[in-house]
């Protein structure tokens, strides 16, 4: 497809590509349907109109998504027209997003009225303020080639002349400067009584709103996690589960939100995902309806590295307009980023307002680059620290009623403030109120949290940090680079810096992983060669796991990784964590020095510094911290441990294992591995309740699944026994007794009649490892239910086999399937795609299974391949011998069954819904049924029975619930 000069789009043929058969409006404005195989002959020399490029390309067999300039990609132009809305990268989510009622089928002519609409956009806005802000853009887009600047220029009018065209995307000279305010003073610790809760649901909800039974008895539960504390370090904790259905996201906002307007406060709501960040932060649009009120009241907040970084901005557009003709695709990416933060309300490149599907349209390396994923912030020493979105959201959350954070940061700041002394505070101060959403998730976030990984790339990552590129292409800045400011003030900084410069010697050096996988890297071990004592105890952990490790075939969910014990460690082994060790040790001496000093320049200077400089002094301080010093002393503490093995027959507090897995982002075969010694605690919500204690007055955990069998009668139990033990072990797995007070226990069952709109399925004559078979399945059962279909997996190399069978005859019956680890989609963006194509099918693992809202339609059938058994692991294998009572193959039913509970959750979300879930595993035990809810008979038969009972009980639904693909193939 060649490129033009002054392409027009509207000359050009218009294509909506899929996987069998695809629709072209050919530039004589013939509709034709045409075989996908043919379809590039109909567009040879031509510059089609289409939606999302390289997913079109894909579909079209073509490796090489196309270069900017030969295609007219409409969500290009609507990044342009409509930065930071959000909208599906589908013709229908595009339509949807314009405000525009799609047709019940989408043929391509539909793209032309698409391409009208943000026209429309462009015309009406060309007398206003936002026309001149995006006529600005014109002169950058203009020079670097992009193919819509015509058509824009046509609707817009012309950008400003003389202007030169990088300015544009200097955003940092145009964004607006936070400024210092007055500390917030402590909150009063007034309560909220069970009435107060109840009436300001109500007046959230209105008077029209659907009455759901238990969500004002969750409000009156959730009050009692905002009850003054009355001892120090016994918060108030408050276990609710809340069935789904029962509105337990406004259940806790109306007491939180009351608490914080009284008492002057803030009360942290964390989540597990950055998606259901953004979901309760839409929620709360009931509490603040008009945006700047919600913008002052309401702050998301995540770690750094999910932001635009303004000084890793300048640096791509220095790189970029360094390269000269080069340039063009970089800077369009550039600019319609740019384009994007002038507007974004807090620069969140990751789940924010940025588009999802924004780096699938210009490289995710383009998003990344402008992003600090290497921690190597210099706080105040950068030029665009007063404009910093960071900065920005910090300050605001400082003052905000609620604060919505996920699992991981409240944890790590909770440790930070833990460990961290008095004399330099956290960004954050510590909230006294938290509510955990999802609380299920909590031992899972808590066991990444509190974990220490001593591995190559974590070392590897630290000598980066402290040294910088060391003669690579890389902007990678090292801590000289980091601190040459205060260095230059304060000289006593320069000897110890130079020391932690020597130090850092003794991490491995560029190009560890390669001479790690040497042949003579192991002889080189035993002969004791590597001058490094870094890549010498990666050796020898090599050494080790390569002599020890089980058959890879024992387990299949291991794929490349492998593990083995630490304990009893080689001799070999045990000498090389003792060098390691002492070389960590004179690492941590200057290290210690360096912070001391810069501590002393706060104390000694404090009358002459200014606010700028002391938070540039205090940003270095908690760095040098948490980046090193205390990452150091974790790894010292674990090396010093290997000669020490643990007595035979005790509980230990650690699992200690090495591992070797393959490193993010390399090639399939023969890339780069990791390895490592791996700490986990055996119980992590040991660390997690010590790090809580202290801060917080009080704590609400909720989920829809706190309890493993609810209601469910073990053998031998009363009613009454089986919910006090299902009970019982919920706090402990959660970590409620590890808190001085006891929970107040609650829960709210979900309003749904589970037993008249679900069915639950086993298929008992699939043969377990039969591909092809397992493929006809999904095949089948994804058919009968006209689309609206999620397909569950436990492996990822069994569900890219099952996509290349179904895609084709699934996309000839109208579904489209989009997958996991097969699309070149975040989950985010492939979820919405899934919700807003209501005909769709998903296929994915465990993060689809978890936290997902799809409402109506668009979900009617979860399909399991294999029983979710934990994985089988040296931690779980610790764990369920340790923390199972003595009975481990309860503890794995539990884990289970709890997983299983998830993914039927995500059947019904509204009293209208119905839908089917199908276990394809005939191994699946009869016990593991205690998952479903009260109502719920798990029906054993084959799958053609099965396939007869799905489709005659979908069909059964009300006329209008039911979806048009259903109807149109099994009227």
């Amino acid at each position: 497809m060649p490129a033009a000069s002054s392409p027009s789009p509207f000359g050009s043929p218009a294509l909506i590509a899929g996987r069998r058969h695809s629709s072209i409006l050919t530039a004589d404005g013939e509709l034709i349907d045409v075989a996908t195989d043919n379809a590039m002959q109909h567009l040879v020399g031509a510059l089609p109109l289409l939606v999302h490029a390289p997913a079109t390309m894909r579909v079209l067999g073509i490796e090489t998504p196309p270069a900017r300039n030969e295609c007219f990609d409409l969500l290009e132009l609507f990044l342009f027209v409509s930065p930071g809305q959000s909208a599906t990268p589908t013709p229908r989510g595009l339509a949807l997003a314009l405000d525009l009622p799609p047709p019940a089928t989408i043929e391509a002519d539909f793209l032309h009225t698409l391409l009208n609409a943000l026209l429309l956009r462009l015309r009406s806005a060309r007398e206003t303020p936002a026309g001149a802000t995006m006529r600005i853009f014109l002169p950058v887009l203009s020079a670097a080639g992009w193919i819509w600047t015509a058509t824009v220029e046509e609707a817009l009018g012309p950008g400003p002349a003389n202007q030169p065209a990088l300015d544009a995307v200097r955003i940092w000279r145009r964004l607006p400067k936070w400024e210092d305010e007055a500390p917030r003073p402590p909150p009063s610790s007034f309560p909220v009584t069970s009435a107060e809760a109840r009436a300001r649901l109500a007046a959230l909800l209105g008077p029209e709103a659907e009455t759901r039974p238990g969500q004002a008895d969750f409000a009156s539960v959730a009050a009692g996690a905002f009850d003054p504390r009355r001892t120090v370090g016994s918060p108030h904790l408050v276990l609710a589960e809340a069935g789904t259905g029962t509105g337990k996201t406004l259940g806790y906002v109306a007491p939180a939100s009351l608490w914080a307007e009284r008492n002057g406060g803030t009360v942290w709501i964390s989540t597990y995902t950055r998606h259901l960040q953004r979901q309760i932060e839409q929620e709360l649009t009931r509490l603040h309806p008009d945006p700047a009120a919600r913008r002052n009241a309401v702050v998301v907040r995540k770690g750094r590295e999910n932001y635009l970084c303004l000084l890793n901005m300048e640096d791509a557009v220095n790189t970029a307009a360094s390269r000269g003709d080069s340039s063009g695709p970089a800077l369009i990416a550039l600019a319609l980023l740019a384009r994007w933060a002038e507007i974004s309300s807090d620069g969140d490149l990751l789940g924010g307002d940025l588009p999802g599907w924004f780096g699938e349209l210009f490289g995710a390396g383009t998003v990344f680059a402008v992003a600090d994923r290497r921690g190597e912030c210099i706080h105040g020493a950068c030029p665009h620290y007063q404009r910093c979105f960071v900065e920005h959201t910090i300050r605001r959350a400082r003052v905000a009623d609620l604060v919505i954070a996920n699992h991981a940061l409240v944890m790590a700041q909770a440790a930070w403030t833990a460990s961290s002394p008095d004399d330099v505070p956290e960004e954050d101060a510590p909230p006294t109120r938290y509510v955990f959403d999802e609380g299920h998730h909590l031992p899972d976030a808590a066991d990444g949290a509190f974990a220490l990984v001593l591995s190559g790339l974590q070392t590897a990552e630290l000598r980066r940090w402290l040294l910088g590129a060391e003669g690579s292409r890389s902007r990678a800045r090292g801590i000289a680079r980091r601190l040459e400011d205060l260095v230059a003030t304060f000289p006593a900084l320069d000897p110890p810096l130079n020391a932690v410069l020597q130090a850092a010697r003794a991490l491995p050096a560029p190009g560890w992983s390669s001479r790690l996988r040497a042949p003579d890297a192991e002889q080189a071990h035993v002969d004791g060669l590597p001058a490094n004592p870094a890549e010498a105890f990666l050796a020898a952990l090599k050494h080790q796991l390569d002599a020890r490790e089980a058959t890879r075939a024992a387990s299949p969910h291991r794929g490349t990784d492998s593990e083995c014990d630490l304990h009893p460690a080689d001799p070999s082994l045990a000498d090389a964590a003792e060098a390691f060790s002492r070389a960590l040790n004179r690492l941590t001496t200057p290290l210690e020095t360096l912070i001391q000093r810069l501590h002393d320049q706060l104390e000694d200077d404090a009358e002459n510094l200014d606010s700028a400089a002391r938070s540039r002094i205090e940003g270095a301080i908690r760095a040098l911290r948490r980046r090193a010093l205390n990452r150091v002393q974790g790894w010292i503490a674990l090396l010093d441990s290997t000669a020490v093995p643990p007595e035979p027959g005790e509980r230990p507090v650690h699992v200690d294992f090495i591992r070797a897995e393959r490193l993010p982002g390399r090639g399939p075969f023969g890339g780069e591995h990791d390895i490592g010694l791996h700490r986990h605690w055996l119980d992590p919500t040991l660390p997690f309740a010590a790090v809580m204690r202290a801060p917080a007055h009080g704590l609400l955990i909720t989920s829809a699944t706190l309890r493993d069998q609810p209601g469910r009668d073990q053998p031998g139990e009363t009613g009454t026994e089986s919910e006090e033990a299902a009970w019982a072990a919920a706090e402990t797995r959660l970590g409620a007794t590890h808190f001085p007070a006891p929970a107040i226990r609650a829960a709210l069952m979900s309003p749904f009649d589970y037993a008249r709109q679900t069915r639950a399925y086993v298929i008992a004559d699939l043969p377990r490892d039969d591909l092809p078979a397992l493929a006809g399945a999904y095949r089948d059962l994804f058919l009968a239910a006209g689309g609206g279909a999620l397909g569950l997996f436990t492996a990822i190399s069994r569900l890219r086999a099952v996509h290349a069978r179904i895609a084709g005859p699934l996309d000839e019956a109208g579904l489209p399937l989009y997958a996991q680890h097969v699309d070149a989609m975040d989950n985010a963006t492939l979820i919405d795609i899934f919700r807003t194509e209501i005909d769709s099918c998903l296929l994915g693992t465990d993060a689809m299974r978890d936290g997902v809202d799809v409402p109506g339609e668009a979900l009617r059938m979860v399909v399991f391949e294999r029983t979710p058994w934990p994985r089988a692991d040296i931690l779980h294998r610790e764990r369920r011998l340790h923390l199972s009572h003595g009975q481990p193959g309860a503890y794995d039913d539990r884990l289970a069954r709890m997983k299983l509970r998830q993914a039927f959750g995500r059947l019904i979300r509204k009293t209208s819904d119905r839908g089917v879930f199908v276990m394809l595993d005939r191994r699946m035990p009869s016990r593991l049924a205690a998952a479903f809810p009260k109502g719920v008979t798990l029906r054993r038969m084959g799958i053609s029975e099965a396939i007869a009972d799905i489709r005659d009980f979908l069909d059964s639904a009300a006329p209008d619930t039911i979806s048009p693909s259903r109807k149109a193939n099994f009227p």
